[in-house]
């Protein structure tokens, strides 16, 4: 499927708590968003095996040309990195449907995805309605707002140490401010936004506890979510 600009994108160079982390959101992405959608809903999702708490289906092959040639322009003065080709480790369409009461602890929590801060990711929102966006936060013990090679260890070990201290028991979907976790970034999930981040960026959807979005694409919380290393 073809993907073309919308003629009204925006884009919001902002960045991050004190770490200063770099965010990008673009409103308004591609012309017909609608149409992503009903791609997603013919679909077929699969529960995954990583930790991420619903269902996800392959986005098209169209979907990750159109990022590198939207992105690529903007990584030098976002990102500080310097253009080059697109390599996907991830690029699907997702849907969250796990109830608060069946997460382990590691998805109440704020979490990276990478170490490395090469590694970028995306969250296209493709839905309507108040499913939540993504939200950034700052580990209060350690004042880690990132996770490198170097900060790991010791953040994890942090980390486990205070979910022994809890029982591990935490209240479903992060929220917002915990004894654990300040937030420091808020970014609303509206139609047809893409927010891109350092994969080593503390963060986590935003969840309403007290209703699970349904598993379907046209009317639960529809969203298409990259992981994105540049290659030279």
């Amino acid at each position: 499927m073809l993907l073309e600009h919308h003629p009204g994108l925006r884009v919001s160079k902002l960045s991050l708590g004190s770490e200063g982390a770099p965010l990008l959101v673009i409103d308004n992405l591609v012309a017909d968003p609608e149409r992503l959608a009903r791609k997603a809903a013919r679909s077929q999702f699969v529960a995954q095996a990583s930790m991420f708490p619903g269902i996800r289906a392959p986005a098209p092959l169209s979907y990750q040309y159109f990022l590198e040639t939207t992105l690529n322009p903007l990584l030098e003065e976002c990102f500080s990195m310097q253009p080059g080709r697109f390599v996907f480790p991830m690029c699907h369409f997702s849907l969250v449907t796990l109830p608060p009461g069946k997460l382990e602890f590691l998805q109440r929590v704020p979490h990276i995805d990478s170490v490395s801060a090469d590694g970028l990711a995306s969250v296209h929102y493709l839905f309507h309605g108040d499913w939540g966006g993504t939200d950034f936060y700052r580990h209060r013990r350690s004042g880690f707002e990132s996770i490198d090679l170097a900060r790991r260890e010791s953040y994890f070990q942090c980390l486990e140490q205070q979910r022994l201290d809890s029982g591990g028991q935490t209240d479903g979907y992060i929220g917002g401010d915990t004894s654990l976790f300040e937030r420091i970034a808020q970014v609303q999930g509206v139609f047809n936004r893409m927010v891109v981040y350092r994969r080593n960026s503390l963060h986590s959807g935003s969840i309403d506890n007290s209703r699970v979005p349904p598993p379907d694409p046209m009317t639960g919380r529809l969203s298409i979510n990259t992981f994105i290393d540049v290659l030279h």
